[in-house]
């Protein structure tokens, strides 16, 4: 009976022992997510001509998505380009307009030596200060028209979409032949290289965690487990849900890991408690000298 004894008190030392080494680890569930998803949008109206990618597939950066119908893109362009046409043929024609006007009135400067032409000096002086009024409003007509030509060539970047960065298709929402709005969600696309784990954390938790402190990142699925750091403490946009969402970035070391895994934060929590300056002025904290005083012993 004294070997049972003897047992069931180690078997509880043991118990206590795991439980307060346990004690100090706290474990917190998250979810991977990534850093650098891009939301692709259409900018223009008009109809898809092709898709070049489906969902799950990676992509590199400039890598054609999805090209929109070009048809009455072509139309505008081709009257933009007429318009710069037009008005550097009214730029040219007003330049030699003024070279003749110029030719004439030095030519006339050399006659009035000899006879009074000075009526006809002075026709070809207003005619030169029109044709030099001209001149100037072509030039701003061809800066117009070069303007209007660079915004439909910057309209094309748009018809022909291209990936942003590195990364993995994860919603489409277009296929050939639909007709897509200005703002319309076409593609979405994560970087699976830039990963980090989110998850909500009670208040009371914020006594242990700060940012820049190292945690393990475990995700159960792959086996997989490193040493993270704690990037932002982020307050929830509902202050009623009293939960603190927290972030934490580690490398994936090129497993295969995406957005939307399950993953375990271990929290260190031996080390993590700072005492308050309150804590230790507080009466409860002050060091009490040992009672001296002699009790006797209660027999009963």
């Amino acid at each position: 009976m004294f070997q049972n004894k003897t047992k069931t008190v180690i078997a509880a030392l043991l118990c206590f022992a795991l439980s307060d080494m346990y004690a100090t680890r706290l474990t917190l569930p998250g979810t991977v997510i990534s850093n650098g998803q891009k939301m692709i949008g259409a900018r223009f109206m008009g109809y898809v001509k092709h898709v070049y990618v489906k969902l799950g597939q990676k992509v590199k950066r400039e890598q054609d998505l999805y090209e929109m119908e070009s048809a009455e893109f072509d139309i505008r362009k081709s009257q933009a380009d007429l318009m710069v046409e037009q008005a550097q043929t009214v730029l040219d024609f007003w330049r030699r307009r003024i070279h003749i006007i110029n030719q004439k009135r030095a030519r006339l400067k050399k006659r009035s030596k000899m006879q009074n032409i000075m009526g006809d000096l002075d026709d070809l002086e207003a005619q030169a200060e029109n044709a030099q009024s001209m001149l100037e409003a072509a030039q701003v007509m061809i800066k117009q028209a070069s303007i209007k030509a660079k915004q439909m060539a910057s309209i094309y970047n748009y018809l022909k979409m291209k990936a942003p960065s590195d990364g993995v298709i994860v919603m489409k929402n277009i296929k050939e032949g639909d007709m897509v709005m200005p703002g319309m969600l076409t593609v979405m696309m994560v970087d699976t290289n830039d990963l980090a784990v989110d998850l909500s954390i009670p208040a009371t938790t914020l006594k242990i965690v700060h940012t820049g402190q190292k945690v393990d990142v475990i995700i159960d699925a792959l086996g997989f487990r490193t040493t993270g750091v704690v990037d932002a403490i982020i307050p929830d946009a509902n202050p009623m849900t009293h939960k603190i969402k927290m972030r934490v970035t580690f490398d994936k070391k090129g497993a295969n890991i995406y957005p939307g895994m399950y993953a375990k934060i271990i929290v260190d929590t031996e080390n993590e408690i700072v005492s308050t300056p309150e804590d230790i002025t507080s009466p409860k904290a002050e060091k009490r000298e040992p009672d001296e005083t002699l009790h006797p012993l209660r027999l009963d």
